[in-house]
């Protein structure tokens, strides 16, 4: 029998903000959010999204309309995020590191109807309104005052107390995110999350990263909400649990720690830069953290050395997720069971197994699918796949091939279906014909007693074509000279793997969400006046 699509079932779906309501029936009283000397409970919550939600809708945002945010993390602004979702608006946060030029870019790409600015940020406020004349600012409460408070969230809102706004009604492919990629070539597009598949990864989030739970459950943001920490949040509104917000944007792992004793707390979410830095610190030592149950990183590839003195020092609580921005980070796991603390591994580097419902296939550049062992581009299908870029044709046209949408990471299967990154494939260059993938190099540098980090980059040369530059951070106290680098390499990668040149730096330029992307590499050797303008070796160096 033949069955065919009706369009008007199964199109509804709850709207994310629904389980805001769910929380304030069930657990009224429960804790749901703390922020410095703000707890707010369920009902609390629920109440203040409620109002600001009636706030957004009196200044006329529709179903449909951006809510442009600017703010580091605060009460307000997950509120906001949440109100957002009510009135079926799109949310679209900055991470508030950004230029001033950037955010009126994104505002330019989005029209928003209200730019909402925390007060420390006013130059911000003036480039969003040179860029989009109608929009409407509104100020969120930050460190800094403003002259005016008429137009601040918290005077608008309590104008509303008491208002009751229902959800929305929203579709399966209604927009409600638009997650701006953090642009390692060109602009950075707008991927376009819809609330259906948002309720799809949170219940995959849940299924395959913190299974078990509930209502007495909690977290502590570490990261700007404005990316993967306010998806991750969302895990614990679905489940009831609090939310802790860091009292400040400044990291300071005693503080960290010392949130995690008070609260309980069971679960966190990083990546691999900022944990590395947590176990590090002599805090861990100083406080109770044994109510860790998750402690969820992504966002890069965790290299070994890290990941045992993590388990040594947290007990056995990591669990990894590999998965992008368009993928809201529902690609692969690697639950704690798969993080073995001993040397004896059954698959170092691993970014695990499939997720749920989730399907990946590694393709040559035809789009075929490749044996395994075999290098190729991670392609994935989905209900966590994004519903593609806004306004964007040229470059949805260029990441989905046949259905699968291409991540641009480069990697291989196992034959028991274990997936192992070899690095972005703007990453990979080619030195003397062979293709040199600097994870690899990289993991192996790392095993030397004396580097924290490195990164290599492929730069151009006249004579190999390309040639890597590697640069190493070196741990407190340590003493280490390029020649005895390479000399001790020498032994462990094969000879036209091996860096042209090594440098040590004191730290490794890193962008607002903790990572190391390979262009600021790049673009700091340029300053430093080691490379040319064509990106070769200076030949001074």
């Amino acid at each position: 029998m033949k069955i065919i699509h009706q369009d008007f079932l199964s199109q509804s779906v709850p709207n994310l903000a629904y389980m805001v309501t769910q929380n304030a029936r069930r657990f009224p009283e429960r804790p749901a959010l703390v922020w410095r000397d703000v707890s707010l409970s369920w009902s609390e919550l629920d109440a203040r999204v409620s109002a600001l939600a009636a706030a957004l809708l009196d200044l006329g945002v529709q179903p449909g309309e951006a809510v442009l945010a600017h703010s580091k993390n605060s009460n307000e602004m997950f509120e906001a995020m949440l109100a957002t979702f009510r009135i079926a608006a799109v949310w679209v946060p900055t991470n508030f590191r950004l230029a001033p030029d950037d955010v009126a870019y994104m505002a330019e790409v989005t029209q928003p109807r209200v730019f909402l600015c925390q007060t420390d940020f006013p130059e911000y406020a003036d480039a969003v309104a040179q860029a989009v004349a109608g929009a409407q600012r509104v100020w969120l409460t930050g460190d800094a005052g403003v002259e005016d408070d008429s137009a601040c969230l918290s005077t608008l809102m309590a104008a509303q107390s008491g208002t009751i706004v229902p959800n929305a009604g929203v579709q399966r492919d209604s927009a409600c995110w638009l997650f701006f990629t953090s642009g390692t070539t060109g602009r950075p597009k707008a991927a376009v999350l819809t609330q259906g598949q948002l309720g799809y990864v949170i219940t995959n989030h849940l299924c395959d990263l913190m299974p078990g739970s509930t209502e007495l459950d909690g977290s502590l943001v570490l990261a700007p909400l404005s990316h993967g920490a306010g998806m991750h949040q969302l895990n614990m509104v679905a489940r009831g649990g609090v939310t802790v917000l860091m009292p400040s944007e400044k990291f300071d792992a005693a503080t960290a720690f010392q949130l995690i004793q008070t609260h309980g707390l069971t679960n966190l979410f990083t990546v691999p830069t900022i944990l590395k830095m947590l176990i590090e610190d002599s805090s861990v030592d100083q406080f109770d953290h044994s109510s860790l149950r998750y402690v969820v990183y992504a966002g890069a590839p965790m290299y070994r050395q890290d990941q045992k003195l993590a388990l040594q020092k947290l007990g056995s609580v990591l669990v990894q997720y590999y998965g992008l921005a368009e993928v809201t980070g529902n690609i692969t796991v690697l639950p704690g069971r798969e993080h073995d603390a001993g040397d004896e591994e059954r698959r170092p580097g691993t970014c695990g197994f499939e997720r749920t419902g989730m399907q990946v296939s590694i393709q040559d550049d035809a789009g075929n699918e490749v044996e395994p062992g075999q290098i190729g581009e991670l392609c994935v299908i989905g209900p966590a796949v994004f519903a593609g870029y806004y306004n964007n044709p040229e470059a949805n046209a260029k990441c989905f091939r046949n259905g699968w949408f291409r991540t641009g990471d480069l990697g291989y299967r196992d034959n028991e279906g274990y997936i192992y990154l070899t690095g972005r494939s703007s990453d990979m260059y080619i030195s003397g014909g062979s293709n040199i993938y600097p994870r690899e190099i990289e993991e192996k540098m790392l095993t030397h007693e004396a580097v924290s980090e490195v990164a290599i980059v492929g730069v151009a040369d006249p004579k190999w074509g390309e040639v890597g530059v590697a640069v190493c951070v070196l741990r407190e106290g340590a003493q280490l000279q390029e020649a005895a680098m390479l000399e001790w390499m020498s032994s462990r990668v094969a000879r036209y793997k091996l860096p042209k040149r090594i440098f040590f730096w004191p730290e490794l330029p890193k962008s607002g969400y903790g990572k190391v992307p390979k262009a600021l590499v790049r673009d700091e050797l340029r300053q430093r006046g080691l490379l040319t303008s064509t990106g070769a070796l200076d030949a001074k160096h």
